[in-house]
């Protein structure tokens, strides 16, 4: 089969397409015909091996796997002989790494049925996106209805998930993002758009209840302005805006954000989503529900991901950047 590999740590071009050999599928797992597979700022942190502390994970010298990618969606082809809840032919939605290649292998239980309405592509785009905006949104946050927040970085892929998600939840919903794509998140859900590149939230009058800080384009100090006294600062994921140092580089942020709220009755949170089949299910739903819908920005072939990656490392991207398989 093909699959797309690397054999060290560098730029989205160390990566080639090679034929390697198709999984073995084990008791519990099914063997998958990939679809589609979407790109993650994870994706990009992995590939180039940073900050340093992805290694000690990843491996030290060079990657310990020579797959990539993580967000699939395509047809079961073959059970494992403890797997009851799918058969051959079904069309499923998960995670598992090497997701950039024609089949993967993976436990039953990291996969839950494609929602109907979808094509491959956008039910790809679901799970890490997904999983973090819902996470962060419910589980961090503890958005309620009729809540304030403000999503920084409502036009990327994880910002899409949450604007839909928190409007899904009974949210007012301000999204900050840029001139182009103010349709866009409007179009999601947002009751209010403010546009970063004439406007800075954190000057404004309003005050929220949770702010979701997606795109870390502001200090800490000053998002702390807008929220409300007893309010709720999420930092999204491994803040992409601080990428720059080798060590610990992203952590910075979520470091910060645990030392500031020890001050006073605000909470300024870290937060890293993890895979849940429970939280796969409830994504599923929602969409077949009209309540989220993925967006996709654009799609790559195969062979082209070394280009897909570079579009979403560079931070532009509107949505989900998936790749056709």
């Amino acid at each position: 089969m093909k699959a797309i590999v690397r054999r060290e740590y560098g730029s989205p071009y160390v990566l080639r397409l090679e034929e390697v050999e198709k999984p073995a599928v084990g008791d519990d797992q099914v063997l998958i015909r990939v679809r589609a597979a979407s790109v993650n700022a994870y994706d990009w942190h992995v590939l180039r091996g940073l900050p340093y502390l992805v290694r000690m994970e990843a491996g030290l010298r060079k990657p310990r796997t020579s797959t990539t990618g993580v967000d699939l969606a395509g047809e079961v082809e073959a059970v494992g002989k403890d797997v009851t809840e799918f058969q051959p032919g079904n069309a499923v939605v998960g995670e598992r790494d090497g997701a950039f290649s024609e089949y993967v292998s993976g436990r039953a239980v990291n996969f839950a049925p494609k929602p109907a309405g979808l094509t491959f592509e956008q039910a790809a785009a679901i799970p890490m996106a997904g999983f973090t905006a819902l996470q962060a949104i419910r589980d961090r946050g503890q958005l309620r209805a009729g809540q304030k927040v403000l999503i920084n970085g409502a036009a990327g892929g994880d910002g899409t998930f949450a604007v839909q998600i928190a409007k899904a939840f009974g949210a007012d919903v301000s999204a900050v993002c840029s001139t182009r794509n103010e349709d866009m998140v409007r179009s999601n859900g947002a009751d209010h758009v403010i546009d970063y590149t004439r406007e800075d939230f954190t000057r404004g009058r309003q005050r929220y209840d949770v702010i979701l800080d997606i795109a870390a384009s502001r200090p800490l100090r000053a998002c702390r302005r807008v929220l409300a006294q007893d309010g709720t600062l999420v930092v999204v994921g491994a803040a992409v805006g601080f990428a720059d140092g080798r060590w610990i580089g992203p952590m910075i942020r979520p470091i910060a954000a645990i030392i500031l709220s020890r001050f006073g009755e605000q909470r300024l949170l870290p937060f890293l989503a993890h895979r849940s089949k429970d939280d796969l299910i409830a994504l599923t739903e929602l969409t077949e529900a009209g309540k989220a819908t993925p967006v996709i920005d654009r799609a790559y072939a195969l062979a082209e991901t070394a280009d897909a990656i570079r579009y979403v490392e560079a931070g532009h991207a509107r949505g989900k950047v998936v790749i056709t398989v």
